[in-house]
């Protein structure tokens, strides 16, 4: 489908976006089941619940649009998950393997930040003003979502990770 104005590229982003948070949701459990550490599991557990309240503010912007929410495959977030699936199959060290799903929830994150910074700034434009807040409270959400994530590897995760490592090292001498 060619694109013919800004507001066919913000349906198009938001149906795309509208994909990538339902791909998340249907991989949270897999991600929840791989994890070890108590405080991760209940920062995924938190987030799961918040994505899903996101994905109903996407609905709702649908609904601003007077149009029925419909997804355009997520081609980006299904790799993004695809590396994460990948990491976790490869097994190992509980602490190494979440220190991994910090780095693949992060790189989610990452994108879903961009992708609700685009899609802000199309909104503004368009004068989609009740679109803007929702979104924006979305952006707002993935934002601080990242800062906690980089506080739980640098707190606790990775500094488990390190000390499994140096355990494993020095039993084996």
């Amino acid at each position: 489908m060619k694109l013919e104005s800004l507001r066919e590229l913000f349906i198009s982003e938001l149906q795309d976006t509208y994909d990538a948070e339902n791909q998340i949701l249907k991989a949270m459990p897999k991600i929840m089941e791989h994890t070890s550490n108590s405080e991760l599991q209940g920062a995924l557990r938190m987030h799961e619940q918040q994505t899903r309240e996101q994905v109903r503010r996407v609905e709702q912007c649908f609904q601003i649009l007077n149009m029925k929410a419909k997804a355009e495959h997520c081609d980006g977030m299904e790799g993004i998950i695809d590396e994460g699936n990948k990491l976790m199959k490869k097994g190992g060290d509980p602490a190494a393997i979440d220190a991994g799903i910090i780095a693949s929830a992060q790189k989610v994150e990452h994108y879903e930040i961009a992708s609700y910074g685009t899609l802000c700034s199309y909104a503004e434009l368009l004068g989609l003003n009740d679109c803007v807040t929702l979104l924006r409270q979305t952006l707002n959400e993935e934002k601080e979502t990242d800062k906690k994530l980089t506080s739980l590897a640098e707190r606790v995760v990775n500094v488990d990770a390190v000390r499994a490592a140096g355990r494993r090292m020095s039993e084996e001498l």
